[in-house]
């Protein structure tokens, strides 16, 4: 996520970009829903996540207009080198009388309408045409502090990202292979809760596995962190298509188990303790504009790409409901686990072995794919956001310190807790609210001011989003103030109360 013009990449269709959007937004946020759904209400968690998709949607075109206010001002910067290059070829006495009169520092390209030059035949200059990522459009329209601050929240999400992942991989480990006396097949989703102090293998306690899962993890992944990985095309796909198959057989698992009359489920309809936990976690399930440059720019034609993208929402949003209904339904409450595919190792859903065990171990693989690339890509960012014009790390800073930064947090984290339902609310509810709501509202607003101070009033950004009046951006603005205060506010409670 390192601020940069990367290349675009082969182009595709809009419907193989919809299909890429959703691949990228149904994640492991997803798995820890259903929970979040019992804890808070079927009717609350249905009003909340259909409220949250939209802010997610209308932020989402927030970034695509600000993608668009990137293209036109390298463009056209592009357009006034040339121009200024054809001039200085051309002009034999050295300044030009209207160079003269321009105050020292002011910038010729604000002085003449863009206008001049698209009637000279160019395509349109908002054309989004080059990949731009998001930290180059900080660097663009925000100033030196802004894009700090932009730095600090991508990589506080992607230490909340690593976090979720070093614990998900050794829960999941955890409960799969951890047998309990009296259940020794089927050790998980059996009504029971277990305790991390209880045995796991002879003197073994839950919680040391855990813990010996974990340091397998740190060392077996860890590594990565020090040198360059990248998500192949076909691992891309092999993750894809895990996921599809471990999501389409837990929703018809639980349909079954539902139509069999054997539904255990009892949701409530509003229960507000669960609130602010369902708030981080439908965030961090609905995020995307951090890639959204690398997703948009190779789309073929994007002269429908807001339909298209509402479209992807809609589909995402019926999913998530799907899922997360059929677990409230099919599980009691307080059976329901952190990882949704836990509950599915249980022999009373499935006496398929190979499914118990694919389901349980399904977060295993997927997440074992992402850890280092996350890794890379937060490393990375420490290095972009130190990084001075013409200034080079020493090899141990960057090939000792960086990654040992980016690697040993998280992992603390993990060995301190792995409650992955909080994981997920607090990375969503604070370095989510400014990833998906904070960054794409003030991108807007600050490409919006500079495309009028550069191109003028008339000009037009045909892919301005529809929420263009400013209204948006306070509405957006404000309900991120909300939400932080209303999160920490209840924590601080919940914690007083204990």
């Amino acid at each position: 996520m390192a601020g940069g013009i990367t290349d675009t990449g082969e182009l595709y269709s809009p419907y193989v970009g919809l299909v890429y959007m959703f691949n990228l937004i149904v994640g492991t946020g997803a798995l820890t829903m259903p929970k979040a759904f019992a804890t808070a209400g079927w009717l609350v968690s249905l009003i909340l996540i259909m409220f949250l998709g939209f802010m997610s949607y209308m932020t989402t075109t927030f970034v695509m207009e600000a993608m668009a206010a990137a293209n036109a001002q390298l463009r056209w910067k592009r357009m006034e080198k040339h121009k200024e290059d054809d001039d200085d070829e051309d002009s034999s006495s050295g300044v030009s009388d209207s160079d003269i009169l321009l105050p020292d520092g002011y910038e010729r390209s604000e002085t003449r309408p863009i206008l001049s030059v698209q009637r000279r035949g160019s395509p349109n200059i908002f054309e989004i045409t080059e990949r731009v990522e998001m930290g180059q459009m900080a660097s663009m329209f925000f100033n030196k502090v802004g894009v700090n601050l932009f730095y600090f929240c991508i990589i506080v999400y992607l230490y909340g990202d690593l976090a979720i992942y070093a614990a998900a991989v050794p829960v999941s480990l955890m409960q799969v292979t951890c047998r309990v006396t009296g259940n020794h097949s089927c050790g998980v989703g059996d009504g029971m809760k277990y305790n991390d102090t209880d045995k796991c293998w002879g003197p073994i306690r839950r919680i040391d596995a855990y813990r010996l899962y974990l340091a397998a993890f740190t060392l077996l992944l860890g590594p990565f962190t020090f040198f360059n990985v990248q998500k192949t095309k076909y691992l891309q796909i092999m993750t894809s298509l895990m996921r599809w198959i471990a999501f389409v057989v837990m929703i018809i698992l639980a349909l079954i188990h539902i139509g069999k009359g054997e539904g255990e489920g009892h949701p409530p309809l509003a229960q507000l303790s669960g609130i602010p936990n369902l708030f981080g976690v439908c965030v961090y399930s609905f995020m995307c504009q951090h890639s959204l440059p690398s997703l948009i720019t190779p789309i073929s034609k994007k002269q429908h790409v807001n339909k298209l993208v509402l479209l992807d929402y809609i589909l995402i949003l019926g999913f998530y409901s799907l899922l997360s209904f059929t677990a409230i339904y099919c599980f009691r409450n307080e059976t329901l686990m952190d990882m949704y595919t836990l509950n599915f190792t249980n022999c009373n859903i499935t006496n398929i072995t190979f499914i118990r065990y694919f389901l349980g171990l399904f977060p295993v693989f997927t997440i074992s794919t992402n850890f280092p690339i996350i890794a890379v890509t937060l490393r990375n960012n420490w290095k972009t956001l130190f990084h001075r014009e013409g200034g080079t790390y020493p090899w141990v800073v960057d090939r000792i310190v960086f990654p040992a930064i980016t690697l040993i947090p998280p992992v603390l984290v993990a060995v301190c807790t792995h409650d992955l339902e909080s994981l997920v609310g607090i990375t969503g509810a604070y370095a989510g609210n400014g990833i998906q709501y904070i960054i794409p509202a003030f991108l807007a607003y600050c490409s919006r001011k500079d495309t009028q101070l550069i191109f003028g009033s008339g000009t037009v950004n045909n892919h301005l989003s529809p929420f263009r009046h400013i209204f948006w951006i306070w509405f957006v603005l404000l309900w991120s103030l909300f939400c932080f205060v209303f999160v920490t506010a209840n924590i601080i409670l919940s914690e007083t109360k204990l």
